[in-house]
């Protein structure tokens, strides 16, 4: 991410420190993590210091700051979902990608997330990957679901 769109997306928010949280999130939006250079960037634009930009990217789980792959895979673990076997949905991903929640395959296609509740319980077991909710998910369904997203 070049230093012009970051500007950008700074001056949007009239280069205002009070939306800092709202710049990263933008930032994380298009690029799928935070840069090293593009927080210095933003420290430099908001005039806030660097250590608490850092500070409240490690404090939100919605920031990362290493890459992310281009869809992101978030799998349930709560009761209800655990119950419905959504450890055996987790295997199934772990086989097909090749990675364990909270890494990201070395093509940055996919990223593997565990949750505790996405608040559709009923579906169990949940996985949602880019924001879309499948329910009911079998381990057989998640090749057919990955597909989609290649």
């Amino acid at each position: 991410m070049n230093n012009d769109r970051i500007d950008k997306i700074i001056d949007k928010h009239h280069g205002e420190a009070s939306s800092l949280i709202q710049v990263l999130l933008e930032i994380q939006s298009e690029h799928h993590w935070l840069p090293k250079d593009a927080l210095k960037r933003v420290s430099e634009k908001l005039q806030v210091p660097l250590t608490q930009i850092l500070h409240i990217a490690t404090f939100y789980k919605a920031f990362s700051l290493v890459p992310k792959g281009r869809h992101e895979v978030h799998v349930c673990v709560g009761t209800a979902c655990h119950v419905r076997g959504a450890s055996r949905v987790l295997d199934s991903l772990r086989e097909l990608t090749g990675i364990k929640p909270g890494e990201t395959d070395l093509d940055l296609k996919f990223s593997l997330e565990t949750v505790n509740c996405v608040g559709c319980c009923a579906l169990g077991p949940v996985m949602e990957i880019n924001g879309k909710t499948y329910g009911k998910v079998t381990p057989a369904e998640t090749i057919d679901v990955l597909k989609n997203y290649e």
